[in-house]
């Protein structure tokens, strides 16, 4: 991106920016992750960063495709399993990525005195909003665009994903790439290209969030079952 094309994506309006995001949704539909990746590291340059759960660095190594050096933003709740961490320690060594960790304004220790211990038990909507929530909404605030793995088969609130979007809570472009494809998909990329995976995912969990709020998965039960088990809760706040 050209330092004139870098001021045209600044001063572009919110209406602008939502026009465009909702005409790129509708023209993107079909293409691949990468065009779709592609487009996104075309059109905001260093604006567009990719979030990653370390779950997996299937996204982070399509964009590592469509720019090198791409910023892979990761949350570091202070809850992670040692294996997410990993994971996203091997991410920043082996892949052309400029991995950012962002931090809640809390360590675990001052919430738990300003608050009481396991917060997460008695209030986990409150315990996201402080570790997740906050954090990327002000780690995201220089950038226009942004990337996500989320996909529409994972669960029903998610079954609407569009490739691009346009992010109403935080005022940006929301692209997620990898939208429209299946579980099957995904590991047959990360076999293709020898992509990093959390070890977790062979041992039991479908899907990877913070460890006192995730369990492995029981015999039949969907990808995120796992997350807030036996709690009225599905997400954390960054997606809905």
């Amino acid at each position: 991106m050209t330092t004139t094309q870098a001021t045209e994506v600044a001063d572009r309006t919110e209406p602008d920016l939502r026009e465009l995001a909702e005409r790129a949704g509708r023209d993107l539909e079909d293409a691949s992750a990468l065009e779709i990746l592609t487009w996104a590291v075309d059109t905001f340059g260093k604006r567009f960063c990719v979030t990653s759960s370390m779950e997996d660095a299937v996204v982070a190594h399509l964009a590592s495709r469509a720019r090198p050096g791409v910023d892979v933003v990761f949350l570091d709740t202070g809850y992670h399993f040692e294996e997410t961490i990993g994971t996203r320690d091997a991410v920043e060594a082996v892949m052309d990525v400029n991995v950012i960790t962002l931090t809640p304004r809390q360590t675990v220790a001052e919430q738990d005195a300003e608050f009481g211990p396991k917060l997460h038990d008695r209030d986990p909507d409150l315990c996201c909003a402080m570790r997740k929530v906050k954090p990327l909404e002000d780690g995201l605030s220089s950038y226009t665009a942004w990337a996500t793995g989320l996909r529409r088969d994972e669960s029903p609130t998610r079954a609407n994903t569009p490739v691009v979007g346009w992010d109403e809570k935080r005022r940006k472009v929301k692209v997620s790439p990898i939208a429209r494809w299946t579980q099957d998909d995904v590991e047959a990329y990360v076999a293709e290209h020898g992509v990093l995976t959390n070890p977790l995912l062979m041992d039991g969990y479908g899907s990877v969030g913070c460890a006192p709020c995730t369990r492995r998965l029981l015999e039949g039960e969907d990808a995120r079952a796992g997350r807030w088990a036996g709690r009225n809760k599905t997400e954390c706040g960054i997606h809905g």
